[in-house]
């Protein structure tokens, strides 16, 4: 049985559709813990000991939030930059993150097609895959939400079928069961661009 920690940035979260069916689908699960990055630290003032005490106690990290300007909110670099810090977790005496499995989970306001060729966002998230990677953590593709910006407003998006969110947050919410209960074979995963794919696999 592991523990899941669920880091989740979102700056205008009031604002959100798609991160907050996802957030409701799991935050009351057994096993996960829901850290909103922007609730707890208004200020930026990030405890980075109190963070790295989170981690300890945790065996998955999921990163989620927004996919902003092919990354990620302001606060969640602030974060990685300092709580990732040498000593912890990587170089000297740096080994607290390894074996922990790391995924990032984002949401696009475009559609998929948006997010194709070099474009995928698979090869833009490289940056979280290396530095995952660099502290030993066993790396799965991203879990990715897209149509953000038509859902938002209403709008019908042909390259999404009919009830495409909450079908997300129903698979989400089993893929977080998965991790929990250790199903997810990491290794078997690692080829697939993203976990969206390998759980469709999974399920043909």
């Amino acid at each position: 049985m592991s523990k899941v920690l669920l880091l989740f940035a979102h700056p205008v979260f009031q604002t959100s559709v798609l991160n907050k069916a996802l957030l409701d689908g799991v935050v009351a699960m057994e096993n996960v813990t829901v850290h909103d990055l922007y609730e707890c630290y208004p200020n930026f003032m990030i405890d980075v000991r109190y963070e790295q005490q989170l981690l300890d106690a945790h065996d998955v990290v999921i990163f989620q939030h927004p996919f902003y300007w092919y990354s990620c909110p302001s606060i969640l670099k602030e974060w990685i930059d300092l709580v990732w810090e040498h000593g912890y977790a990587y170089g000297t005496n740096g080994h607290a993150l390894r074996g922990k499995r790391f995924m990032s989970s984002i949401t696009a306001g475009g559609d998929s097609k948006n997010y194709a060729g070099e474009l995928n966002i698979r090869g833009l998230l490289k940056p979280f895959e290396y530095s995952a990677k660099l502290c030993e953590m066993d790396f799965l593709p991203p879990f990715i939400t897209y149509g953000g910006n038509k859902i938002k407003a209403g709008n019908h998006d042909p390259n999404l079928p009919e009830g495409y969110l909450n079908k997300q947050v129903k698979t989400f919410k089993q893929l977080l069961d998965d991790l929990i209960n250790d199903r997810i074979d990491v290794r078997g995963s690692e080829n697939y661009p993203t976990m969206n794919h390998k759980l469709e696999a999974d399920n043909d």
